[in-house]
């Protein structure tokens, strides 16, 4: 296979030096040119177009969001966002983020060369899944979204609070999942059941993200802390570098957020999540996962299967990076696989196992 053609675009001279560094010793990888303004950029790409953008947001002439919708619009091209790791930095990722970036690498305002060779297999990961992504389904959900906002809800509300906190919508993404989240839980009533979810994300943005999703959603989003009851209307968020479990405390559910090692070379983990989910919920919960590169949520699904959990993979079509559910689906654990625009209906209907596949037969 050919290797992946990157662009940097970053008004640092010593980011471009030593991103063009990093990547070029990935495996795979090759930065074909550079430039420190989007203004620069274009004239540059159209001589030799890029299979992935990486892309800083404070730039001069042109800044980076206005460029990335501009990209959207002329030509879709899968586009890393590179941000530093403070809370400005955050919240204007999480705009671009919500524009079309399908994923993000991260640099710290010190050591910056230090950090970026620490990084190299995060960054391989994002370049790699971002190469993957289907700028088309980018596309479908943005489209889902604007349609959600419009119309406030697209997901008849409960009637009343669905056996109070018995069921539990567990949801692991990667790679697109920043855009599938927003689609999904746009489509929310405020009754929705209760939800925790492991976004793979650095840590310092899942703050930002949630607040973000908060601001336009009918449900209640938060960044989860330890001890928070998982209940109807509210969707718990894992924090970045941070394992997120959940635990039974009599008739409640409740999270547990803690360090430990990477697990599926990932923290937070799907498959902490999931694992932890089928010992608390059983077949009580449904497992959802949604698009993303790698394999990470495979094996914790198969803990939800074996115990009688309903189990769902967004399909292909859908997907941005059709890499999880495909490795879930795999293992012969998945019990059905929907598009994104589906999955808002069968989180409020929350069905059994029993249910759906009876109505799917």
């Amino acid at each position: 296979m050919a290797d992946i053609k990157v662009f940097i675009v970053d008004d640092s001279a010593v980011v471009r030096q030593v991103l063009t560094s990093v990547l070029d010793s990935i495996s795979g990888v090759k930065v074909i040119a550079s430039a420190p303004d989007p203004i620069f950029a274009q004239k540059k790409m159209e001589l030799d177009w890029p299979d992935v953008i990486v892309l800083d947001i404070e730039m001069p002439r042109m800044d980076g969001i206005t460029f990335l919708k501009k990209l959207m619009q002329e030509h879709p091209t899968p586009v890393v966002i590179c941000s530093t790791l403070t809370a400005k930095g955050a919240d204007v990722t999480m705009q671009a983020m919500s524009s079309g970036a399908v994923d993000i690498i991260t640099k710290p305002t010190v050591n910056l060369k230090s950090f970026l060779q620490d990084s190299k297999t995060l960054m391989a990961n994002a370049i790699k899944g971002a190469a993957r992504a289907k700028m088309q389904s980018v596309k479908a959900a943005h489209s889902s979204i604007a349609q959600a906002e419009k119309t406030v809800t697209t997901v008849q509300p409960l009637k009343a609070m669905y056996n109070s906190t018995d069921k539990v919508i567990a949801i692991g993404t990667s790679t697109g999942g920043t855009i599938a989240l927003e689609s999904v839980l746009t489509c929310l009533p405020k009754t929705a059941p209760g939800i925790v979810v492991v976004q793979h994300m650095p840590e310092a943005f899942t703050a930002a993200f949630a607040a973000r999703l908060d601001s336009i959603c009918q449900v209640t989003v938060k960044e989860a802390v330890s001890g928070d009851r998982v209940m109807p209307g509210l969707v718990l968020i894992a924090p970045g570098g941070k394992h997120m479990l959940l635990r039974r405390s009599g008739a409640q559910y409740r999270v547990e957020v803690k360090d430990g090692p990477l697990v599926s070379r990932h923290r937070p983990s799907v498959d902490i999540l999931f694992r932890s989910t089928s010992q608390a919920a059983g077949q009580n919960a449904i497992g959802i996962i949604m698009t993303g590169m790698g394999d990470d949520g495979a094996k914790g699904m198969r803990e939800l299967h074996k115990v009688g959990a309903l189990t769902i993979a967004q399909d292909e079509a859908s997907c941005v990076v059709y890499g999880m559910p495909k490795e879930a689906v795999k293992l012969g654990v998945v019990d059905g696989q929907m598009p994104l625009s589906q999955i808002p209906e069968l989180i409020v209907s929350s069905p059994n196992r029993k249910n759906f596949l009876q109505k799917s037969s």
